[in-house]
């Protein structure tokens, strides 16, 4: 052997080099493959941090907690929301964070390091984001089509006078001896539903009509924005993050003091706030709280895999995780003051109690309830610009974030064929995403808008956590795990932490699934009722992503040459992690390639590097 060292037995992984377990020795180990491109890098600590939080604070802080807090008892409601996010959320958010960094590659090939029967869960992932980035990106649109319409002296959704409006419009501001019935309308709904949508051109899912053409030319500038952001990696979204992240943070404060002087703004406070005790002991309200904690974090959607994956290999990710998590529940928390004080200000106009305004919930608190208000302050135009273009870059954030997580998941699986293509990849991938999204910029697009929201990433995403987390904990093992944090962070993660993974949080995420596939509530959206065949066709959406995990588990097992016990060893065993997938030698803090030495994994002769744990078995 010359100067080769000889690894010792105990090394050895008999998996690794033989066909059928324990046969005998190796005639020869495999040569090295050829190394590639180094991966990418976070230019700046910041750039990390900015993109994770301008992921998890999207759309939905700003319409659904707001609605989902005065819904479930106001003040009470922070108390199961705030456990949620200490016992579930969280521990999640730091356990992805972590995969993320140790192994340094995507949803789908992540996989094979931890558990590769499990590898359907990473294209689960890739399919909930592409139907995510199907109606996702045109709400976003719709903002931008709001952006464009503010620019006016006087805003078009500011009167009854418009040709798209109705007898039924009813404008309350500003006058006397109005009455508001159930049948009237407000400009700012009418300009939504019957100008932006044109939703009354569609007779529901069964006609949903042709293609807005503006809404056409909105979504692609759009993509066009998100493609030059993404093109070159974590290099350009990492700086694109810097304003679309922050710009939020300015406009709510702006929002906030605005809407703390106007009248009536502390009635919708005081109805925020105020704690109704009894809702606590509704099962509703804490299924309710673990959802919006969940689907506010993020987690398994496989972007904190994809993001982490970028960073140095002693990053702190646990205190990433603490910032970042407690950054996005107070971005929350700070915009139900934003929303209320504005319905608080609706009410007093109308003469009504704040609960009678603040029935929208979803799209339609952003974009009839909050632009009415706008309309009737002074300085209208103003505040209506740097609203909407708010909307913009919160939702910017979360469509790089998703697609990034899809990006990294299959170039990282495919290298031999996407590396040095990134490119051409993310182009086809946008054409792809715009080209899903073209049934949602119909007359009738935000009824399918509505059933992409509901089921295309609802009890799927919730259940592909779930598996995650077991995958991770019981199957490749919470101390092995533990011990992968300690190799980058120094120290091991506490009681606390492996009593979540382990136990805590997949309960809390078995009791949503559970409870939400229970109760099922009607579908609707303005006075359409969704027929029974569309509610079939959202449980089909659901299940095509999920269904990728038992097929996948299937064809591991059937495809794996050798006796039931031999393939069930393989299928179960991490695979020690090859050139292909942390390219070119470069390791994580930027010295030598640091390898995972997952169990059975035999180390390259001369490898004196020992960052990360070595499993030895046989």
């Amino acid at each position: 052997f010359g100067d080769t060292a000889i690894p010792s037995w105990s090394q050895l992984s008999c998996e690794s080099y033989f066909t059928f377990p324990c046969l005998g020795p190796p005639a020869s180990p495999a040569p090295p493959k050829p190394r590639s491109h180094p991966r990418d890098k976070w230019s700046k600590k910041m750039d990390f941090l900015l993109s994770v939080i301008g992921f998890a604070v999207d759309l939905g802080n700003v319409w659904r907690f707001p609605y989902i807090c005065y819904q479930n008892g106001g003040g009470a409601f922070l108390i199961p929301y705030t456990l949620m996010a200490v016992f579930g959320g969280v521990p999640l958010f730091y356990m992805e964070l972590a995969l993320g960094q140790f192994h340094r590659t995507g949803a789908i090939p992540i996989w094979k390091r931890i558990c590769p029967i499990f590898k359907g869960i990473g294209f689960a992932i890739c399919i909930i984001g592409l139907y995510v980035s199907f109606y996702y990106n045109t709400i976003i649109a719709w903002a931008l089509y709001y952006f464009y319409s503010s620019f006016s002296g006087t805003l078009p959704w500011a009167s009854c006078d418009n040709p798209w409006n109705t007898p039924d419009c009813t404008n309350y501001f500003g006058k006397s001896n109005v009455t508001w019935t159930n049948f009237s309308r407000s400009p700012a709904e009418e300009f939504y539903t019957r100008k932006v949508l044109e939703i009354q051109k569609s007779g529901g899912l069964y006609d949903i009509g042709g293609i807005r053409w503006q809404l056409l030319l909105c979504l692609f500038l759009i993509f066009t924005i998100v493609y030059f952001s993404l093109w070159k990696g974590v290099k350009t979204s990492g700086k694109v993050v810097w304003v679309t992240a922050t710009l939020p943070y300015v406009v709510l404060l702006i929002l906030l003091i605005r809407g703390a002087t106007l009248p009536g703004a502390w009635r919708g406070v005081v109805f925020y706030l105020r704690p109704d005790w009894g809702k606590l002991l509704s099962t509703a309200v804490w299924v309710d709280a673990a959802a919006q904690i969940f689907f506010s974090l993020g987690p398994g959607f496989g972007v904190l895999l994809a993001l982490a994956s970028y960073n140095h290999f002693h990053n702190n990710c646990y205190r990433d995780a603490l910032v970042t998590s407690a950054v996005n529940c107070l971005t929350s928390f700070l915009s139900g003051f934003v929303i209320f004080t504005v319905l608080g200000y609706m009410a007093e106009m109308r003469d009504v109690e704040v609960e009678d305004v603040a029935r929208d919930k979803g799209p339609s608190l952003l974009f009839i309830t909050y632009p009415e208000a706008i309309a009737n302050m002074v300085g209208s135009t103003f505040f209506a610009i740097i609203f909407f273009l708010m909307m913009i870059t919160l939702g910017l954030d979360s469509t790089f974030g998703g697609l990034e997580a899809v990006i990294t998941a299959v170039m990282d699986e495919y290298p031999q064929v996407l590396a040095g293509r990134r490119e051409l990849f993310v182009l086809g991938l946008i054409t792809v995403c715009f080209l899903g999204s073209l049934s949602t910029l119909t007359y009738g697009g935000a009824y399918v808008v509505k059933l992409l929201e509901e089921f295309g990433a609802g009890c799927s995403i919730l259940a592909v956590v779930l598996l995650e987390t077991i995958a991770v904990s019981w199957f490749y093992g919470i101390q092995r795990f533990s011990h992968d944090v300690k190799a980058m962070l120094g120290f091991t993660p506490g009681l606390f932490w492996k009593l979540c993974w382990v136990a805590i949080s997949p309960a809390l995420l078995a009791f949503i699934v559970i409870s939400s596939l229970l109760d099922q509530p009607p579908l609707s959206l303005f006075d359409y009722e969704y027929p029974e065949w569309s509610i079939s066709v959202g449980f089909l959406i659901g299940a095509s992503s999920f269904i990728c995990i038992p097929l996948y588990m299937v064809y591991k097992l059937v495809w794996t040459p050798g006796s039931l016990k031999q393939v069930r060893s393989r299928v179960d065993t991490p695979r020690p992690a090859t050139d292909t997938q942390n390219p070119a030698g470069e390791s994580p803090d930027g010295g030598s390639q640091v390898l995972p030495k997952p169990r059975g994994s035999v180390p390259p002769a001369g490898d004196l590097d020992s960052e990360r744990p070595q499993y030895t078995s046989c």
